[in-house]
């Protein structure tokens, strides 16, 4: 179960650097807060949460981008989310194989963690799981719409392979997902280096050494931290 959990999507690394034959496009931290501060507009942050929340799949990739970046300006933002593993997820999620109530309570364990912490795609995958194992195809579609527009988000501001293409995140925890969903290993070494990440990879079809990762918001969080 747990090679499953980890392998439940891979998107082929060369899906995305075809994207930038649409161009890599940075996020503009000033622009997307003015923008989902307005009422009126399509972007209204609390609009556009309500849509992901119901696993809306009309979001448009704009749409997408301020949600996710948008959401380090909501009070509960915080990059360093707590664990949301307890004894009873963590027993069930060593088994080879769960029944139908199992299955229920990992969803039931999950969901707490998803209402404060909405974009914790490692709870996303576990419930992806257990949609698919019951069946229940529609809470299935909507937990994978929720999934996907993350990762459009994630990398439609680069492939990682430079500082100058490097992968917004406002959660570190983002990164191994990214490495995850990717099919890459992580290569065991992670370096802070200006205000990027930079995590090695194992030996990989493309020869990538790493990739970089931009974490200007959890940086600045850290700072504010420090400045109470």
């Amino acid at each position: 179960m747990k090679l499953f959990l980890l392998s439940l999507f891979i998107i082929p690394f060369s899906y995305v650097l075809s994207a930038q034959s649409r161009s890599f496009e940075a996020p503009d931290y000033e622009v997307i807060e003015k923008a989902i501060a307005d009422e009126e507009s399509n972007l209204f942050y609390d609009s556009l949460m309500t849509r992901f929340q119901q696993g809306d799949s009309t979001l448009s990739l704009e749409e997408k981008r301020h949600l996710y970046y948008g959401y380090i300006f909501q009070d509960d933002y915080s990059p360093y989310g707590r664990s949301l593993m307890n004894d009873t997820l963590r027993s069930l999620l060593q088994k080879e194989k769960l029944d139908s109530l199992e299955l229920r309570t990992v969803i039931r364990l999950t969901n707490p963690n998803l209402a404060e912490h909405p974009f914790d795609l490692k709870a996303l995958n576990y419930q992806l799981f257990a949609y698919d194992e019951l069946g229940d195809d529609e809470a299935y579609w909507a937990a994978r719409t929720k999934y996907f527009s993350i990762f459009d988000a994630l990398f439609s501001t680069g492939d990682g392979a430079s500082k100058e293409t490097a992968i917004y995140v406002i959660e570190t925890a983002h990164e191994y997902a990214v490495l995850n969903v990717l099919g890459f290993e992580f290569g065991g070494k992670q370096s802070l280096i200006e205000h990027y990440d930079y995590l090695t990879l194992r030996e990989n079809e493309y020869d990538l050494e790493g990739l970089y990762f931009d974490i200007t918001p959890c940086l600045n969080h850290l700072n504010s931290m420090f400045d109470d």
